[in-house]
């Protein structure tokens, strides 16, 4: 019975690294995210969490990592030039549905 705890006790504590390792990713893509938030708050007069579904959108429609599109649009936004053309378009396409909704009163 031993070995059976001794495994459980393993993985259990494998699970923890995993979740510790997630949770420390999470804390140090946060501000990134939190700031590319910013920008599109003051380039389209929208609201975090619109901001924040923008973000997601185009992660999605990139296939690109939430904080990888956060890094890119902080970045342009910090030299004043402009996102690589692909994330360019899928924000162009991201905003243009939040806009489209916003007007039709879907959002906030």
């Amino acid at each position: 019975m031993k070995a059976g705890r001794d495994g459980f006790a393993a993985e259990t504590a494998a699970d923890l690294l995993r979740e510790k390792g997630q949770l420390e990713r999470a804390m140090e893509s946060r501000p990134v995210i939190d700031m590319a938030c910013g920008v599109l708050m003051a380039g389209f007069a929208c609201q975090p969490e619109d901001a924040r579904e923008i973000l997601a959108t185009v992660s999605r429609h990139a296939n690109i990592k939430l904080r990888e599109v956060a890094k890119a649009v902080t970045a342009a936004a910090a030299a004043g030039t402009t996102m690589p053309p692909e994330l360019r378009e899928h924000l162009a396409a991201a905003v243009q549905t939040w806009r489209a909704g916003h007007e039709n009163g879907a959002f906030g």
